[in-house]
């Protein structure tokens, strides 16, 4: 009776994933803008900056070589205590597109990333916004220009890939860089079935009228985290958003160099997880509960009932999640990490089981 159930417990499970993987192919079939050059609009380019001196010097020289006519550059210089002011105000004196947001610390909102932003952005002069980290890179000198293309009449807000840098020899590299291709394979096709839930805010663009539509920031002001994914959540609509995949549109960022500090980042998503809307944690709760109990209860399965409707099973879900994930990296360039892909997915299932359980009992911790 119990492997009665626990066989029609992975035989759901399996239907569940095959579900999520069919409707993770429309982001496979986004069509990238053929907008013509003469449509281009005027873009401010907003870079937040909180001790990144030694990032700036490599970033501010790609961002000047852009090739896009009518634009300007905003750093914002949130409260560092570096040489972070000190470089940008050298490039200043060379190049009159960029305007510096200096802003100091207060009472109210001490190193407060939300309200550094809403300063960058009440200082921009153009209604198109693009933003990036001062430790990211664009991947092309036409990174303004293929983001910006995609904005139209019914589009204002993009939201673009941002690539974690690519390091040889690095197990724990190679996982966090797949895990960003499956949290963006998952995004993006929610995108494309009109219901955003999330954004990488290191590669985004979007129309101020929408920052002041939702009241900026203000919901959420008092989160510490989630700037850009609250602020999707208020602004995205079933038809404003829309994704870039052009890879000239894409960013690479800095990986997080230790396992302590992507546990940390993970924790932090997790937090924000919870302020999302509740048809958005009940499907991305779904996707990860029924693939945590599929992968747990393989084992069993195999032991109990190992006959050709089983395998057929799962060698149906390996097959076709290996496909999309597949095409998937193909998409976005990132092919290196397809290599030992079943083993790479287990892991990170594990992985973030294990993220899940530590976030759960600091959190009843937290209130007792």
């Amino acid at each position: 009776m119990i492997i009665t159930v626990l066989f029609y417990t992975f035989v759901v499970t399996a239907v569940v994933q095959l579900c999520y993987y069919i409707s993770f192919t429309s982001f496979l079939f986004h069509k990238n803008s053929n907008k013509s050059f003469d449509e281009f609009v005027p873009v401010s380019v907003i870079v937040y900056a909180k001790n990144n001196a030694k990032h700036l010097n490599r970033l501010i020289p790609l961002l000047e070589e852009q090739e896009y006519e009518n634009y300007e550059l905003i750093f914002i210089n949130n409260a560092s205590n570096d040489e972070t002011f000190e470089v940008i105000k050298e490039f200043q004196a060379n190049n009159s597109r960029i305007k510096i947001v200096n802003v100091k610390n207060n009472e109210a909102f001490w190193g407060n990333r939300k309200y550094a932003l809403t300063l960058g952005i009440k200082s921009a002069k153009h209604e198109q916004l693009l933003f990036i980290d001062a430790d990211c890179i664009p991947n092309s000198k036409k990174w303004i220009k293929e983001m910006s293309v995609c904005f139209y009449e019914s589009k204002s807000i993009v939201l673009g890939y941002a690539a974690y840098e690519s390091k040889k020899y690095s197990f724990l590299n190679f996982l966090i860089r797949f895990d960003k291709l499956l949290s963006t394979v998952q995004s993006f096709s929610y995108t494309k079935l009109q219901s955003s839930y999330m954004v990488d805010g290191k590669n985004l663009a979007y129309k101020k009228s929408e920052f002041y539509r939702v009241n900026g920031f203000i919901n959420h002001i008092k989160i510490d985290s989630g700037h850009h994914d609250l602020f999707i959540r208020d602004a995205s609509t079933s038809s404003n958003t829309t994704i870039a995949l052009n890879p000239n549109s894409f960013i690479i960022s800095k990986t997080p160099l230790t396992l302590k500090k992507w546990f940390t980042l993970k924790i932090k998503q997790l937090k924000i997880f919870s302020h999302y809307k509740f048809r958005h944690k009940f499907f991305l709760g779904l996707f990860s509960s029924s693939k945590l109990l599929f992968i747990f209860l393989i084992p069993f399965i195999l032991y109990y009932k190992a006959d050709v409707y089983t395998l057929g099973i799962i060698l149906s879900y390996l097959t076709f999640s290996s496909s999309i994930i597949g095409f998937s990296a193909k998409k976005i360039q990132e092919n290196s990490i397809l290599y030992f892909l079943p083993f790479i997915e287990l892991f990170l299932v594990l992985f973030q089981f294990v993220i899940f359980i530590s976030y759960s009992i600091s959190k009843n911790t937290y209130w007792k």
